[in-house]
């Protein structure tokens, strides 16, 4: 059954008839209008002063019988860690997820020309406590068990690089933000995708948005890297590394740690040894709490922090107090920009959670957004078309344009936040700012 079929061979059929011509050169307009307008009826109402009625009539009068009847829903499968480290970080990714089904489902689903009907999605979120091997075993039950159209990914690129390995096994597609390791993108793998900035782009932009902030002389030149003993803090640690001297700045210490330290000291000794006035460093969320809290111990307050991950749940500021405050991150967005659709999603965080959506929400609502137009575009649940019509994606989104790399990278906005006074205020980029960049940090005893 080929609807689509029927309807393309009936165009070419009215437009014969309609101007009087060889179904072959109504074949040839059909399409030229189409290249040329945008749609066939659009061509031939601005070149024909044609009644758009009859030609709607006549080609949607098809053979729906060989229809295939439409699944109750499209199953969607979601591994999140809502327990363990990453929890506060997954929390956010599944409010995002939900909001946005909801959001979807209450217009009807997403239409699939292959049922001529819209279809609601149900999300089934799975919780891999934080666990890289949990999330491999419910991707596997989700696959298994539900036959899941496409998967959806937590938080935390440890998580997502063994979930990808799975989403290629079995060939489903994968979205997934909240993680920015570039190497899981390098493996070959056809059917991950990812609408959030990655290491590259994060080496080099905190350094573009310093030098554009801070006037030449008065920029924290030297630079202490802690970078946590994983795929991604290596990856990330070499290229903040390899970036500095390009932009002016000097890595004075770089320091590995393995993940669940309790202990900064000899790392924060050491860049102060080392006068090093900015801090780069990408712990999970109890490493992050650690260290800076250790920092206030120690008194070491350098002029700038770029901290990866850790901040990124609002809990930061309620654990770490004012010690907390002037610490700046890379969540990938932010509530105060309203690109379409934002101003609701705050409404309905505000609703569920007593405040503007969190930094994650976003991302995540952008996932579904970008999963039901590839569908849509698809026009079926065939998971190799869908892979092909994400790979196509070209969306506006709640985070901006979205588009893909071949090897599944977003082309993303890259915004850096800072937390003022206990609040993450939006400082880069400056379209969007919805404060300055305090700058340099002050002490912990005159904060």
């Amino acid at each position: 059954c080929n609807l689509f079929a029927q309807v393309d061979q009936k165009m070419g059929e009215f437009i014969a008839n309609f101007l009087g011509v060889p179904f072959a050169y109504a074949r040839h307009l059909q399409k030229s209008y189409y290249r040329q307008f945008g749609t066939t009826l659009s061509g031939l109402m601005q070149v024909h002063r044609m009644d758009p009625k009859a030609f709607l009539d006549y080609v949607h009068d098809i053979d729906l019988a060989c229809m295939p009847e439409a699944p109750e829903f499209i199953d969607i499968g979601a591994v999140i860690p809502l327990t363990g480290p990453f929890a506060g970080g997954g929390s956010q990714v599944k409010n995002g997820y939900e909001f946005a089904v909801e959001a979807v489902n209450a217009t009807g689903g997403v239409y699939v020309a292959e049922f001529g009907a819209q279809v609601p999605r149900r999300l089934t979120v799975l919780d891999d406590e934080s666990d890289p091997t949990k999330t491999v075993s419910n991707l596997e039950t989700l696959f298994a068990d539900q036959n899941v159209t496409a998967y959806l990914g937590g938080f935390g690129s440890s998580l997502h690089a063994a979930a990808a390995a799975i989403a290629e096994k079995n060939q489903v597609p994968y979205l997934g933000v909240a993680f920015a390791q570039w190497d899981i993108h390098q493996q070959g793998y056809q059917y991950l995708f990812s609408p959030f900035w990655k290491s590259p782009l994060i080496a080099t932009e905190v350094f573009e948005m310093l030098n554009a902030l801070i006037p030449e002389g008065e920029r924290p030149t030297r630079v202490a890297i802690f970078s946590e003993t994983t795929d991604w803090g290596i990856e990330l640690g070499g290229l903040w590394e390899e970036a500095a001297p390009a932009y002016g700045y000097e890595i004075v210490v770089h320091e590995e740690y393995a993940p669940q330290t309790p202990d900064f000291t000899d790392l924060i000794l050491r860049a102060q040894a080392g006068q090093a006035d900015m801090l780069l460093a990408l712990p999970i969320p109890p490493d992050g709490t650690t260290m800076v809290r250790q920092m206030g111990e120690l008194g070491w307050a350098p002029k700038f922090s770029f901290i990866v991950r850790a901040p990124d749940n609002p809990a930061w500021s309620e654990n770490l107090g004012k010690v907390g405050d002037f610490v700046t991150l890379g969540p990938g967005w932010h509530n105060s920009m309203l690109f379409p659709g934002v101003e609701a999603i705050n409404q309905k965080h505000t609703e569920v959670v007593g405040r503007p959506a969190d930094p994650m929400v976003g991302p995540s609502y952008a996932v579904i957004e970008i999963l039901a137009d590839a569908i849509e575009r698809a026009g079926t649940l065939d998971r190799a078309v869908i892979r092909q019509a994400l790979a196509e994606t070209d969306l506006e989104t709640v985070i901006g344009h979205v588009s893909f790399n071949e090897d599944g990278t977003g082309n993303v906005l890259a915004p850096i936040l800072q937390y003022i006074n206990g609040k993450q205020e939006l400082i880069w980029p400056t379209d969007f700012a919805t404060a300055e960049l305090v700058y340099p940090a002050p002490a912990y005893d005159q904060r």
